[in-house]
């Protein structure tokens, strides 16, 4: 199944405060989570993909804090998002917590643990998009330096791995979308 980025949705964030740099950037990983998904062999929901990768920074129209993932997936509720797409908004910081990390953080605490390969696939596709952005990789028009290269980049900048747990859990996403990719 085919997904494309609906105007009706982009509006949806815009409405709701999202800044236009946050609404560029989450437009950005709805594009590169799409693609990445049409690289893999696998069943995929595109629309949870592209939803799920759009809708992710919803909550930084409150805050750009830690708890925006949190806000954002009560603000998708509200807007009738479907679960699985706000289940992608809350558990994205980090790339899923654990209970014990929740708690070190002072979120609710509870298992965020990514279940699904959808919300892998928004949560390196975030991570892609920040590295491409900063400008780490020269893209001249090829992302897929950051795909190649996100092992070192990621131990090379601690920003994007934040601590040892965060970035065992992005190379394992890593290293599982590109074996997808690869079959």
């Amino acid at each position: 199944m085919s997904y494309k980025i609906k105007n009706s949705d982009i509006e949806l964030l815009k409405k709701a405060g999202v800044s236009e740099d946050d609404v560029k950037h989450c437009v950005k990983v709805a594009e590169k989570a799409l693609e990445i998904a049409q690289r893999i062999r696998a069943n995929i929901d595109m629309e949870i993909v592209g939803r799920g990768a759009l809708f992710h920074d919803l909550g930084k129209a409150v805050t750009h804090a830690i708890e925006h993932g949190q806000i954002g997936a009560e603000m998708g509720k509200d807007l009738g998002l479907p679960e699985a797409i706000t289940a992608i908004m809350e558990k994205h910081i980090r790339g899923g917590l654990t209970e014990e990390e929740a708690r070190e953080l002072g979120l609710p605490v509870k298992d965020y643990t990514l279940r699904s390969l959808e919300e892998r696939i928004v949560i390196y596709a975030d991570r892609l998009v920040d590295i491409i952005t900063d400008g780490i990789v020269d893209i001249g028009g090829d992302e897929l330096e950051a795909e190649q290269r996100f092992e070192a980049i990621l131990k090379e900048y601690p920003k994007y791995g934040k601590n040892f747990k965060t970035l065992q859990r992005y190379l394992k996403y890593h290293q599982e979308i590109q074996g997808l990719i690869g079959v």
